[in-house]
């Protein structure tokens, strides 16, 4: 939650916020809605000392293991870092269970079991989910060395432990972010066949033409593949400056690409929707938790 005043209610919205009722499936206001290798060493492990340090004394940390997981699982749902990247740690030899040093790709671990990163215990965080509506000029990239607005800045008085966005932003696209811990639901969003909705409103420099629209529906070619909108509409009285569109792909700033492929420009660009998530009560520049029956929607449709 950003902006730094004001009280949480109950939804975890601070004060301010509309109630207002929303409408339109593309209006803007609501709507239904690699990773690089971590280099082990000091980089690493001040990285973990600072996510351990960061989180909440006192808070309770679920025993999230009933059973054995694997090594790499154990500690990105640590929060610490990817899967990927914990498969790099093990293999340079910085992780340690019950003080023998595992190399082996794998290895499980038993409940009761002592892991630790870098002379480090690792604890296993609580699962947070996280949804932000992003105000323009904030970047998404989490490591920036030019020290440029992050996203990250409007997200860390509402969630203390390690979060990760499920996709990325160009600074000047607005709307909803979802942001995570839980890797298992990552890995399932990232999945082609488990792609999210995504439902954009989009402001053009010129009304979009009919024979557009069918191209849209129909598919249009990019030089990473073929862009196919599950839906597309032009909203209504925006004579045509106005379209929403929805879609699951996976591409790249698809969206912009696309429309400035049949040669319009684009003025503003939202995401209204993501995965079924709305920014009903969610005003721009804030961020709440999920509620119970959002993340079980989440882990239960995608």
């Amino acid at each position: 939650m950003n902006k730094g005043k004001g009280s949480s209610n109950k939804s975890g919205v601070r004060k301010g916020q509309s109630n207002k009722s929303q409408r339109g499936s593309f209006k803007g206001k609501s709507g239904e809605g690699s990773a690089k290798k971590l280099k082990a060493g000091a980089k690493g492990r001040s990285k973990y000392i600072d996510h351990k340090n960061r989180q909440k004394k006192g808070d309770p940390l679920p025993n999230l293991m009933s059973d054995e997981v694997r090594l790499n699982k154990f500690i990105a749902n640590a929060g610490i870092c990817s899967r990927r990247e914990a498969d790099v740690l093990i293999q340079t030899g910085v992780v340690s269970v019950n003080g023998e040093v595992v190399t082996e790709m794998g290895y499980k671990v038993k409940p009761g079991d002592t892991v630790q990163y870098d002379g480090e215990t690792v604890s296993l965080a609580t699962k947070r989910y996280v949804l932000l509506n992003k105000p323009k000029g904030f970047y998404t990239e989490l490591d920036d060395p030019m020290g440029r607005k992050n996203v990250v800045e409007l997200i860390k008085k509402v969630c203390k432990e390690v979060v990760y966005p499920m996709d990325r932003m160009t600074k000047d696209t607005t709307g909803l972010m979802l942001f995570t811990n839980d890797t298992d639901l990552a890995k399932k969003l990232g999945h082609p066949k488990h792609k999210p909705l995504k439902l954009y409103h989009v402001t053009l420099n010129q009304p979009i033409r009919a024979e557009d629209l069918e191209k849209l529906r129909g598919g249009v070619r990019l030089d990473d593949g073929s862009f196919h909108a599950e839906q597309v509409e032009i909203v209504d009285e925006s004579e045509g400056y106005e379209v929403g569109i929805a879609h699951r792909s996976g591409q790249k700033q698809a969206v912009q690409r696309v429309i400035e492929s049949l040669g319009y420009k684009v003025k503003k660009l939202d995401r209204v929707s993501y995965a079924g998530l709305t920014k009903k009560d969610l005003p721009r520049g804030y961020s709440r938790h999920l509620t119970e029956k959002e993340v079980a929607f989440l882990k239960m449709n995608t």
